[in-house]
């Protein structure tokens, strides 16, 4: 009985195409997650999740596109629709309490359809920077934020904005020391009516962001999620095999009412 093949996942970064070949069981799930996250953060932009070219053993190893979905929706700039034949399943079929949970990515039967739903979406709108982990880095990433903010029209988010990705390049600078990647895109990926933005940070290290809540005020120090924490609506920290995404979003209405 011939072997069967592992699942691939194959990716042309100039295409927003990524295609699941071989067999994908549970054992693969992890090598596909860390795949799909690679190239989600490689290559700004929605991406689609061919599966017509792959069988899946397990129905809870599908779930993985699911999860990686899920992992990168607050990331600047990033989307994940699915290619699948199939189809999604049936709404007016019968629940099986026993079955795999229904997908919650949009799911496409074609191609043609999957690219025609990117086709319609607002055009990405991004901003990046790489960095080396030095001290300056941080004015250079404040310089990149407020560049945003005046282009997508939330100027009130400039200070907050600043803030944030101030103490998040700090954190690589202090604790990581590995060069990095800042990105920063609107909260909807559409720049004429953003009311938000969306930053990141790729380091080099896996160790993950440690929150412990409020610093004592006799404290040296430590305060740089704190400060995250109080400017952001949300976030958070995304491991990958060689490192890490820290991000968090921002939005214009939570500045206006600090602002009273």
């Amino acid at each position: 009985m011939p072997t069967e093949l592992r699942c691939l996942v194959e990716t042309d970064e100039s295409s927003p195409v990524v295609r699941l070949t071989g067999v994908l069981d549970r054992a693969g799930v992890d090598g596909v997650r860390d795949a799909l996250l690679a190239r989600l953060w490689r290559r700004p932009g929605p991406v689609i999740v061919d599966l017509s070219a792959v069988r899946i053993a397990d129905p809870e190893a599908r779930t993985v596109v699911d999860d990686v979905r899920r992992a990168v929706a607050e990331w600047p700039a990033t989307g994940l629709l699915v290619l699948d034949p199939p189809g999604p399943v049936d709404p007016g079929a019968p629940a099986d309490p026993s079955g795999p949970v229904e997908p919650d990515a949009p799911v496409f039967p074609s191609l043609d359809r999957a690219r025609a739903a990117l086709a319609g979406a607002p055009p990405t709108a991004v901003l990046t920077a790489d960095l080396p982990p030095v001290a300056v880095a941080a004015r250079e990433a404040r310089a990149l934020v407020t560049d945003g903010c005046v282009r997508w029209g939330v100027p009130e988010l400039v200070e907050p904005a600043c803030i944030a990705v101030t103490e998040m390049v700090n954190n690589v600078v202090a604790h990581a020391g590995t060069p990095m990647t800042v990105r920063v895109a609107p909260r909807d990926d559409d720049a004429r009516s953003p009311r938000g933005l969306r930053l990141a940070v790729r380091d080099g290290s896996t160790r993950p962001p440690a929150y412990a809540g409020l610093a004592p005020l006799t404290s040296i120090g430590g305060r740089g999620l704190l400060l995250i924490d109080t400017v952001a609506r949300r976030w958070g920290s995304t491991p990958l095999p060689d490192g890490k995404v820290v991000w968090c979003v921002l939005h214009a209405e939570d500045e206006a009412a600090r602002r009273g």
